[in-house]
């Protein structure tokens, strides 16, 4: 690829990609009344709609961008590129998929270098794209969208995901929830972390934290938020949120108070 980059275009193929692989899942789901599954750990289930949704857009990725590497949750391709690699999640939101519950997501980030330059969440229920690109701005379906001005959690909704493998620091996170449910509006955990992220992005939650994450899990909603107006860290308050397994996003008003918030209660946490 030349050293120009047009991300736009990019991102525009992605989406495209991206609806036709959510298309086939909501049509395969819908006709079946159970869904066939493989234990990956504890509580962690792969079905074969993750491994064929994973196969499918590899493919075309690899059309797309032929130089660029993957990191894909599936592992249907391995090996990293120096300049480009595709961070694929190809369906998150298993356990919710497996039982037919919404939302259920997909989830598509380009790294260019130590930088994401497109990023593409695709919520398949509600037929919802999520994107945006290096140098513009943050959509959905065609929409511009941005964070919330919410200024304090008082007034804010926030998003997490509950612990379902690693019950060890279960303590200090129950003690940030019950901590939570008295100084904001409400928690909500809706079982996608890409799904999440990206309501954040839209405003329909003012905040998102969550421990134990992959780069796939966030990688393509972590950058929507940022082109959304956003602020995403790791639990400090460092830039260490794609790899170093823990994320605190939200508008920038309630940034500083809900950043210092999860640093106090889960500062300690390791996955």
């Amino acid at each position: 690829m030349d050293k120009e980059v047009n991300y736009q275009q990019i991102c525009e193929a992605v989406t495209l990609l991206a609806k036709k692989v959510g298309t086939w899942l909501c049509s395969e789901r819908q006709q079946l009344a159970a869904v066939k599954m493989e234990a990956k750990g504890v509580h962690d289930y792969v079905t074969q709609f993750d491994k064929q949704s994973e196969m499918t857009i590899v493919a075309k990725l690899q059309e797309l961008v032929p130089e660029a590497g993957f990191i894909a949750e599936e592992q249907t391709v391995t090996g990293l590129a120096d300049r480009f690699n595709w961070i694929v999640d190809p369906l998150d939101g298993t356990t919710n998929f497996i039982h037919g519950l919404p939302p259920t997501a997909i989830s598509i980030a380009l790294k260019e270098y130590d930088e994401i330059v497109v990023g593409v969440v695709y919520e398949i229920w509600r037929d919802e794209c999520f994107y945006a690109f290096k140098g513009g701005k943050a959509f959905m379906n065609g929409y511009p969208i941005h964070v919330t001005n919410c200024p304090n959690l008082n007034a804010s909704i926030l998003a997490t995901g509950f612990p379902y493998s690693d019950f060890s620091v279960l303590t200090q996170f129950m003690k940030y929830m019950e901590w939570s449910m008295q100084h904001t509006q409400g928690l909500r955990r809706l079982g996608s972390a890409a799904t999440d992220l990206v309501y954040v992005a839209c405003g329909r939650c003012d905040g998102y934290f969550e421990y134990g994450m992959k780069p796939y899990d966030v990688a393509a909603g972590a950058f929507i938020i940022q082109q959304a107006g956003g602020v995403v860290s790791d639990f400090s308050g460092g830039n260490n949120w794609l790899f170093g397994r823990e994320i605190v996003a939200s508008g920038p008003a309630l940034f500083p108070e809900f950043q210092q918030s999860v640093q106090h209660f889960l500062k300690d946490i390791q996955e």
